[in-house]
């Protein structure tokens, strides 16, 4: 791309909110799709941005498609679906997929873009929304070398870390095997911090404990303001998301024949907070949910 490439967005949610925001104060062209999902847009129409009725008109208008959605039958139906982004893509066109996706729908989905002319790249995301809006997220990307170095200074404009996983998919993969790591020690954390509480136990004293020996690191932190204060914000990911994500983890272990017996006792956790009608609660508050 000798100018600077229009940008289309489809799923502005609370991460992708936060990446058009930065897309668009760098001065790129961006059209997003409206949909009853994404978070007001006032903001984002003020400094220019577009807002499309339909997947057509996003694809038409864009040198570059970002997706942002929940996972892996969004995004197919969204590239794949009979009104869709493939139906309607123009030829050149990347798709840069920042949802949380399993790896062989990525690369099914890289094989069909490609089959209609186009290039894909998966960006999965690390980090939580407050990074998105700071453009300071964390990327693992999945593609060609050559077309991450094209895409880099848009990708710049959201991120703080770009790191080349490998081929198509092993961004996401590599997404699933962060979150299952990230999660599990959160799920850990408040089934402790459950015990800790019925026993009496005061909170910041075990999260002193637990910072001063092997238990301190980022999902402590992360958790800490719930136990002491009541507040899940620092950590504004839903338990729902957090299944899903752990969901595509035990899929991926499986079809790679891999041991998952820790992440499927992490999966139940967060099952049966969703089964229980807790699903929109922040991960922290699995600790309050978890307590007899």
């Amino acid at each position: 791309m000798s100018k600077q490439p229009a940008i289309g967005m489809i799923g502005i949610g609370l991460m992708g909110h936060g990446i058009a925001w930065n897309i668009a104060k760098a001065g790129y062209g961006l059209t997003i799709l409206d949909h009853p999902g994404n978070q007001p847009t006032d903001d984002l129409r003020e400094m220019g941005v577009q807002v499309a009725a339909r997947i057509a008109d996003v694809a038409q208008a864009a040198d570059v498609i970002v997706l942002c959605v929940t996972g892996s039958p969004q995004v197919e139906a969204i590239l794949t679906g009979d009104d869709g982004v493939i139906a309607h893509l123009r030829p050149g066109t990347i798709v840069v997929d920042c949802s949380t996706a399993l790896p062989e729908s990525s690369r099914r989905m890289a094989e069909a873009v490609a089959a209609a002319g186009g290039q894909f790249l998966d960006a999965a995301m690390t980090r939580l929304p407050q990074h998105a809006r700071a453009g300071t997220l964390n990327l693992l990307i999945g593609g060609e070398p050559a077309l991450l170095e094209q895409l880099r200074p848009l990708l710049q404009t959201f991120s703080e870390n770009i790191t080349h996983i490998g081929g198509v998919g092993s961004g996401h993969l590599m997404k699933l095997m962060h979150n299952y790591v990230s999660l599990g020690f959160v799920a850990l954390l408040a089934e402790v911090a459950a015990h800790g509480q019925k026993a009496g136990l005061e909170m910041a004293t075990l999260i002193d404990v637990l910072a001063q020996g092997g238990g301190g690191g980022t999902a402590l932190q992360r958790i800490s303001p719930f136990l002491l204060e009541g507040n899940p914000a620092s950590m504004p990911f839903t338990i729902s998301n957090a299944a899903k994500d752990l969901g595509y983890y035990r899929q991926a272990a499986e079809a790679s024949g891999m041991p998952r017996a820790i992440a499927d006792a992490v999966g139940s956790t967060l099952d049966g907070a969703v089964s229980s009608g807790h699903g929109q609660d922040y991960v922290p508050q699995l600790a309050a949910l978890l307590k007899p």
